[in-house]
């Protein structure tokens, strides 16, 4: 006699559910999952606090109004696409395309806020949906990873600008002399590259702050390349390029509290204004003597300490080693470009620089540790990158004036301390990862032996 399945689940079936709600993994997530969304929520109230919409508020918005960054959200639903088939794909562009024609007109016609990108949210929140509604198993759960990529790419770069706003209006005193006087240890680079930039004339400008500005589609193009065969295989790599820039642009701002500091076109230049200490950057270097806080205005980020695009920038170049070799060429021109952007814009100092990239190191093998299991080589990397970080900080803001004293001194340990760290992770990484064995050399075919003639 044939048994008619039945759609309730027994006892054993919900034993083992729960059972896999209990494994330490799917406890972690969802630790992460409330974890994150307190932040999210404590941020908004930080933001309303202000007289400001938060990351929940702006991102909710843009389900209807005109949203900040069309491309923005088109990247999140390129990120959410790579669980998809090429069918799929195809629909879901050609939906995201379509809405935002019918918001384009409706716009046009009662004379609202041009902007595209609302058709790009809509997709993701209906993958979503689908997930939650029509999914179930690992596909539910590979869908809803998607969605969750796509959904947290626009939502970092809603809560960096919230940080902003809250260092700008909590930080009014910055702590630009001390990192200025710091940086007579390394020559003043700050200095020495607006000078350069600024001897390129338009062309070099013009191209530096193109790579500058796209570092996020950098980073977005190299992150879809990694993520090039979750469709295929239906799951995620254990670690990509996409989880450690979401993680530097959520501690980074937490950084920028501790240290505020606007940097060298504002408190040395002319963009700074009436709140600059003098109109210096970049032809007339900073005068040496004791380091002190100065007041700023309540409007300027202090984003400068460490380097966020410092960090992003080499966590972009570590990540496309693994390329072809047009990408790899890629990774090294945009750090190249990235950190000579930073410097002749007077965005940062070299000090940020050296912060920046031990920083990134710090948090890419704290990832890279995560994805494959931590073990003593990961914490001691770890450790290592952490102490070198705090040690640059602390002697940033209490040894400024001795490091100005004695550069020939202090600008060859900072930068040893920062190859301390870069070497060991070089190392970290070769004993993770061994090179494959060379391909043994096919052996030559044997003569065939002679068949012995038939009697």
């Amino acid at each position: 006699m044939k048994t008619i399945p039945t759609r309730i689940s027994s006892r054993g079936d919900r034993g083992s559910l729960f059972a896999a709600w209990r494994r330490p993994r799917a406890l972690l997530w969802t630790a992460a999952g409330v974890v994150t969304l307190g932040f999210l929520v404590a941020l908004e109230f930080a933001a309303r606090h202000y007289g400001e919409r938060g990351p929940i508020t702006h991102q909710a918005r843009e389900v209807v109004f005109a949203p900040d960054s069309g491309p923005l959200l088109y990247a999140g639903l390129a990120l959410t696409m790579v669980v998809l088939t090429w069918r799929q794909r195809l629909v879901a562009a050609g939906a995201a395309i379509g809405i935002d024609v019918v918001f384009w007109l409706v716009r046009w016609a009662v004379g609202a806020d041009m902007n595209f990108g609302n058709g790009a949210l809509w997709v993701v929140l209906g993958c979503a949906v689908l997930a939650a509604t029509r999914r179930t198993g690992s596909e539910r759960v590979l869908l809803l990873k998607g969605a969750g990529l796509g959904l947290l790419l626009v939502a970092g770069h809603k809560t960096g600008d919230t940080w902003l706003l809250i260092t700008s209006e909590t930080r009014r005193a910055v702590l630009d002399p001390y990192v200025a006087t710091a940086d007579h240890a390394l020559g003043d680079p700050a200095w020495l590259v607006g000078r350069f930039v600024d001897a390129t004339g338009p062309v070099g400008d013009h191209v530096l702050h193109l790579v500058y500005g796209q570092l996020p589609l950098a980073a977005a193009l190299v992150g879809l390349y990694q993520l090039r065969h979750v469709a295929v295989e239906r799951r995620f790599p254990g670690h990509h390029l996409v989880r450690t820039f979401l993680v530097i642009g959520l501690l980074g701002p937490a950084i920028y509290m501790i240290f505020p500091v606007v940097g060298p076109v504002f408190a040395y230049g002319a963009d700074g204004g009436q709140w600059a200490a003098a109109n210096l950057w970049p032809d007339t270097l900073p005068p040496a003597g004791t380091a002190h806080s100065m007041p700023f205005d309540g409007i300027t980020p202090r984003n400068c300490m460490p380097s966020l695009h410092t960090a992003w920038a080499t966590t972009l170049f570590i990540h496309s080693r693994r390329g072809s070799r047009a990408m790899r060429f890629a990774g090294a021109f945009w750090l190249v470009a990235t950190l000579t952007a930073t410097l002749g814009f007077g965005y940062h100092y070299g000090a940020d620089l050296i912060a920046g990239v031990v920083f990134a190191l710090t948090v890419e093998a704290a990832m890279r540790s995560f994805a494959r299991g931590w073990d003593r080589a990961g914490v001691r990397l770890v450790a290592h990158g952490t102490t070198v970080f705090a040690v640059l900080l602390v002697s940033y803001r209490y040894l400024p004036d001795e490091m100005a004293e004695h550069p020939w001194a202090a600008g060859p340990l900072l930068v040893l301390a920062m190859g301390s760290v870069i070497l060991a992770y070089v190392r970290t990484i070769r004993l993770w990862e061994p090179k494959a064995a060379p391909a043994r050399r096919p052996e030559p075919p044997r003569p065939a032996e002679p068949r012995p003639e038939p009697v």
